[in-house]
């Protein structure tokens, strides 16, 4: 049976950020993962987990300026201090939030002729921060993201991110599959998943096309997650999706799945 955690970073926008972890609480949620917890002190979260008894299951390290277009410092040329200083903070919070991962995003691409020299910096630095994370009894994901939500990114193809994993070479280091990102750049799921599942450690679902509640759109989540289950896959399922509507209304899709 899946276990969900709550995306806060993108459920429950209607109230304050720090008022959903009450409310994904109140609703029967486990556990929650966000994308950037930078805007607050860890301790603030952790009393918000331990309040409503919510378990932290994943956050983004620091992923460079966002205002100014950086999506992640993995791949990024001349960004070897601030990647370092990025996990660091990382490993910061995920030590008082008692995160077991950090989803480290690679950045965008930079031209195609500079592939080869980015891709070994991109392996070098994820080496380097699950080299970091197993000191700290923590592990790192890695995710392909898909070229039109995220354009020109450096990681989109599953395939390319098992290959990344391969020459990183690291126990603690995984795939972060979500199955938003990986129909629309490959489709056929089921097959995908079952090449790829011994290097997955954590798993988000969303909607395709709209990226909201998963019983809607092009994929039969029911087959997918029976498919996942099927494989052995214990680690959590953030439901990182945008509701189309009043949250607590859209998740529905979710009564199946309670025991």
């Amino acid at each position: 049976m899946p276990r969900f955690a709550a995306n806060l970073t993108m459920m429950f926008p209607e109230v304050e950020f720090l008022d959903r972890f009450e409310a994904a609480a109140g609703v029967g949620f486990e556990a929650v993962e966000f994308l950037f917890p930078y805007d607050f002190s860890p301790d603030v979260l952790k009393e918000k987990l331990d309040c409503f008894g919510l378990e932290q299951v994943l956050i983004n390290a620091p992923a460079g300026a966002w205002d100014a277009g950086e999506r992640g410092l993995a791949a990024l040329p001349g960004a070897g201090k601030r990647f370092a200083e990025s996990i660091r903070v990382a490993l910061e919070y995920a030590k008082t939030l008692d995160c077991p991962r950090i989803h480290v995003m690679a950045g965008i691409a930079a031209d195609a002729h500079e592939r080869g020299e980015e891709f070994e910096r991109y392996v070098e630095r994820i080496r380097y921060a699950a080299d970091e994370a197993a000191r700290a009894g923590r592990g790192v994901t890695i995710e392909p993201l898909n070229p039109r939500d995220m354009p020109g990114y450096f990681l989109t193809s599953v395939h390319d991110a098992v290959e990344v994993l391969a020459a990183v070479d690291r126990p603690n280091a995984g795939l972060q599959l979500d199955f938003y990102h990986a129909q629309i750049v490959h489709g056929d799921l089921t097959i995908l998943l079952r090449e790829v599942i011994e290097h997955v450690t954590h798993v988000q679902i969303a909607a395709v096309p709209n990226r909201d509640e998963p019983d809607r759109g092009e994929v039969a989540f029911a087959h997918v997650l029976g498919e996942l289950d099927a494989l052995g896959y214990r680690g959590w399922v953030g439901c990182e999706y945008v509701p189309a509507g009043a949250t607590v209304a859209g998740l529905k899709w979710m009564e199946p799945y309670r025991e």
